[in-house]
């Protein structure tokens, strides 16, 4: 097994043995890099020097018996996460020189465990897109067809992963950002609790809704990661003052005897559901089913309304949480213009591409006079009937078991060609935000293209260790997280 085809364990387990060091593991993934990623797209900054800088003061550590299961590991960060002193671009023009002056607190949090930042990934510009086609710096490809699209808007990242360009990455969630794209590239994507994760240092897109979350190969690893990225932090007025778990990663293994499946009535009969999506998800509930847990239908009938609750919600607070890129503080700013009005207009308008311009003007709309209660407030209303029925639903159930998208990944252009309906491909992933719910996607088969699709689990608040236990029996049951596509590559 070559260096960069490890999982966090594996490569802990070695780092612990003296076995590799975490320079060498390191310059593997960054030669992985420079192999593969003129074809992915997958990073907007390849961080080598400070790489191998951290990977060095790893060693140190590690030779000093200083070691966390993160220590020495390479990581990547998608491009909205502020990393002191590496440019974040949030894949806009707008920032496209942005250096930021301090790191995010999960930024903090890693580089207390020891972990390599490898370098920063590419996204659909601040996180509006389900495709990493919206990306004002480039396209990035699905490591398994390149002329597929990878999911979005963590797209960069889930490529990364999912061809071994690093051994787990940092993406964030709004309406399913981290878990379409897992389930797009076949490895594992986890949302936590809205509140579980600081937003601290996460350029925002829609505030209520944000949360960052981590990508993988198994969701052993991903548990790792948590491990280091949650708990509280006084500097988010958000963040959950409940103590995280001791360990993520203590999952039980002896199957799931006890845990009720909750299986949505109406995500039965959505319309526009692949038949290799829905076949693929009805038997990995069999699997989970042979594992020992019980399924129990459950009903979500406001499942309906979400898409349009959502596209309400987000672009209003976009509108507002971009009003800040003006040209004047920080940024671009266009210097042909002598008038301030003037100058933000073209500023605005050369910076934004037009998926963020779509967003801001349905959001400024929404909110103007004579529309805020007809739109906002209702859509505001909608949100707590479907917060009502999720918690119905988890009164009769553990975790909820559904599609992440009702597709598997399409050809490049089809989004970007129809808007409505990557929006509408977010049917099945919305309500876990606007409700603040946990959700993860796992591998449970592939299309008759051969492109991974990946089935997800919900549960109730705070209840990431029932999702853990669900994903990692199930993978040890199944090899479809153990699948990797075909990629032509001399790099040792």
């Amino acid at each position: 097994m070559k260096l960069y085809e490890l999982t966090i364990a594996e490569a802990h387990t070695l780092l612990k043995k003296n076995k590799i060091s975490s320079e060498e593991l390191t310059s593997a993934v960054l030669e992985r890099i420079t192999a593969l990623d003129d074809e992915i797209g997958a990073f907007i900054t390849v961080a080598d020097e400070m790489a191998l800088s951290m990977a060095q003061q790893a060693d140190r550590m590690i030779a000093k018996g200083h070691i966390t299961p993160l220590t020495g590991i390479p990581i990547a960060i998608k491009d909205l996460i502020c990393t002191q002193g590496l440019r974040t671009t949030c894949a806009s023009r707008i920032l496209e020189n942005f250096i930021p002056p301090y790191d995010a607190f999960v930024i903090k949090q890693l580089k207390k465990a020891g972990a390599v930042i490898v370098g920063k990934t590419n996204m659909d510009e601040f996180a509006m897109g389900s495709s990493t086609e919206n990306s004002g710096i480039q396209i990035t490809h699905n490591p398994w067809d390149l002329n597929f699209i990878p999911g979005g808007s963590s797209g960069g990242s889930a490529a990364a992963v999912a061809a071994d360009m690093c051994l787990g990455a940092l993406g964030s969630d709004t309406g399913g950002s981290v878990r379409q794209p897992a389930s797009h590239c076949g490895i594992v994507g986890l949302k936590p609790t809205y509140g579980r994760i600081s937003r601290f240092g996460l350029v925002a897109f829609a505030s209520s809704l944000d949360q960052i979350g981590p990508l993988a190969k198994n969701a052993a690893d991903c548990a790792l990661l948590m491990n280091a990225i949650a708990g509280y932090d006084a500097q988010d007025s958000t963040s959950a003052p409940a103590p995280a778990p001791d360990d993520y990663s203590a999952i039980p293994r002896g199957g799931l005897a006890g845990v009720k499946l909750g299986i949505p009535r109406e995500y039965q009969t959505t319309e526009g559901v692949d038949d290799s999506v829905a076949q693929a998800v009805r038997k990995a509930i069999d699997v989970l089913e042979t594992l020992g847990a019980q399924c129990v239908e459950v009903t979500l009938p406001l499942t309906r309304h979400a898409v349009a609750a959502y596209y309400v919600i987000a672009p209003c607070e976009a509108s507002s949480n971009l009003a800040r890129y003006d040209g004047v503080k920080y940024g671009l700013r266009d210097t042909t213009m002598t008038g301030l009005a003037e100058m933000q207009r073209a500023t605005r308008s050369k910076g934004f591409g037009a998926e963020v311009q779509r967003r801001i003007l349905l959001g400024t709309y929404s909110l103007s006079a004579g529309y805020y209660d007809a739109y906002y407030k209702k859509a505001s209303q909608v949100r707590t009937l479907i917060i009502d029925d999720l918690k119905k639903a988890f009164e009769k159930c553990d975790v909820i078991i559904a599609p992440v998208a009702p597709t598997p990944a399409c050809p490049m252009g089809v989004m970007t060609e129809d808007p409505l309906q990557m929006y509408l491909g977010d049917i099945f992933t919305l309500s876990a935000n606007l409700a603040g719910i946990p959700g993860m996607s796992t591998p449970c088969g592939f299309s008759d293209k051969g492109m991974p699709i990946g089935l997800q689990i919900l549960s109730n608040h705070f209840n990431e260790k029932t999702i853990f236990k669900v994903a990692h029996n199930f993978q040890l049951a199944t090899d479809f997280h153990l699948k990797k596509p075909e990629l032509n590559t001399d790099c040792g």
